[in-house]
C-alpha cells in the first residue's frame, strides 16, 4: 500500500482519513524568539495548549493535519515531535521556503546569484536542501518531509519568488513530493504559478494552490482546476476582507460546477502564531482548528453540498495528493 511521511513515521494513505491540508502547529519568528523569549514564554505550557487543542481537533474525527511550516515560517521538528507523541492524529511536515518577495538573505550570495560573476551556471543549494528533507530527513530529527511548499502574494512573480519556485519545482521533479503554493488569488497568481510550475514540468494534478478560497471569482477558480490544479480552500475563519458566507458559498458553487474532486478544505490555523499581537485573535473568533466541523460543514450540507462531496474533499482528494508521488 502507497504510504505518506509523518512526525512519528510512515503511514498508509488510506489510514489518512479526514484530512486538513492546511493548517500550522506553530508560526513563528525563530530569530526573535530567541532573542526576545518573553512572550513565548514557557516551553512547556506551549506545548501543552497545543496538546490540548489538537486533542479538540480529534474529536471531530479528523485523523491527519498537513502542516506547511517551512523556511520563513519558523519550523523546529523537535517541537512537533514532542507534541505528536501525545495526540492521536497525523501531523505531515512540509519543506521549501516562504516570501512574498526576495530569498532570506542565506541565499543571496551562494546558487545562481553567483552565476554573473563567475560565468558559469551555479546549482540551486534550495534545492538539494529540500530534497535532502525529503529523502534523509530534517536536521537530524528523523522526521522526513512529504511535501513541498512555496509562495507567492500580490507582489507577483518576484525574482526571488521565482527563485524559490522554481526549486521547489526542481525538487518535486527529483523526488515525486507533491507541492503547496501559498497564493493571492484576488490578483490570479495562481495563473503566475501554474507558468513556472509548468514551465519546469510539474503536473498541476499533484499541485495544491492555497488560498484559493479567498476569491470569490468561479470562472478563475474554474480555469484553475481545469488545469488540473487542487484548489486549497483552506482558510475559514479568517474573515477580515471577506465573510463566513462568501467563502463557503463559491465551495457550494465549485462543487456546484463538479469540481468537488478537486477541492481541500482547511483554517489555516496554528495554536499559536507570534505576527499577532496580543488581542487580535478576538477579532476573528472563528479562526481555530474545529470551525470547518463545528460551522462550515452544517454550512455546505444545508445549502446541496452532500456527503459524497464532503468525503472527496476530506478524504480523497487528500490521499490522491500523496499517492501520486514517483519521481518524473
Amino acid at each position: 500500500m502507497p504510504q505518506v511521511q509523518t512526525v512519528r513515521g510512515p503511514v498508509e494513505t488510506a489510514e489518512l482519513g479526514q484530512t486538513l491540508m492546511h493548517e500550522h502547529v506553530f508560526v513563528l519568528n525563530a530569530d526573535v524568539q530567541q532573542n526576545y523569549p518573553d512572550e513565548w514564554g514557557s516551553e512547556d505550557d506551549r506545548v501543552a495548549d497545543a496538546v490540548q487543542k489538537l486533542t479538540k481537533l480529534a474529536g471531530t474525527g479528523v485523523r491527519t493535519i498537513v502542516d506547511p511550516t517551512v523556511i520563513g515560517l519558523g519550523r523546529y521538528i523537535p517541537r512537533i515531535q514532542r507534541i505528536a507523541e501525545q495526540v492521536d492524529l497525523n501531523i505531515v511536515v512540509a519543506t521549501g521556503c516562504y516570501t512574498y518577495d526576495d530569498v532570506p538573505f542565506f541565499f543571496h550570495y551562494r546558487g545562481p546569484a553567483l552565476n554573473a560573476a563567475l560565468g558559469t551556471e551555479v546549482p540551486d543549494p534550495m534545492v538539494d536542501m529540500f530534497v535532502g528533507d525529503i529523502r534523509d530527513g530534517i536536521a537530524g530529527t528523523g522526521v522526513r518531509a512529504a511535501f513541498l511548499k512555496c509562495a507567492i502574494d500580490h507582489q507577483g512573480m518576484t525574482p526571488g519568488v521565482e527563485r524559490v519556485m522554481r526549486a521547489v519545482a526542481k525538487a518535486h521533479r527529483a523526488t515525486g513530493a507533491p507541492i503547496t503554493v501559498h497564493t493571492h488569488p484576488g490578483s490570479h497568481q495562481g495563473l503566475a504559478a501554474r507558468d513556472v510550475l509548468t514551465d519546469e514540468g510539474v503536473d498541476p494534478r499533484r499541485v495544491v494552490l492555497g488560498h484559493s478560497g479567498d476569491t470569490t471569482d468561479a470562472d478563475h477558480l474554474t480555469e484553475l482546476a481545469e488545469a488540473g490544479f487542487v484548489l486549497g480552500m483552506d482558510r475559514f475563519g479568517i474573515n477580515l476582507d471577506t465573510t463566513f458566507e462568501a467563502r463557503a458559498d463559491i465551495v457550494v458553487e465549485m462543487c456546484r460546477r463538479g469540481f468537488a474532486g478537486q477541492m481541500v478544505l482547511s483554517q489555516d490555523a496554528s495554536c499559536y502564531i507570534d505576527w499577532l499581537a496580543p488581542g487580535v485573535m478576538d477579532l476573528l473568533p472563528q479562526w481555530h482548528y474545529t470551525h470547518v466541523h463545528d460551522d462550515v460543514l452544517p454550512y455546505l450540507r444545508e445549502h446541496g453540498v452532500t456527503e459524497e462531496q464532503i468525503t472527496t474533499m476530506l478524504v480523497d482528494v487528500p490521499r490522491r495528493y500523496f499517492e501520486n508521488v514517483e519521481p518524473y
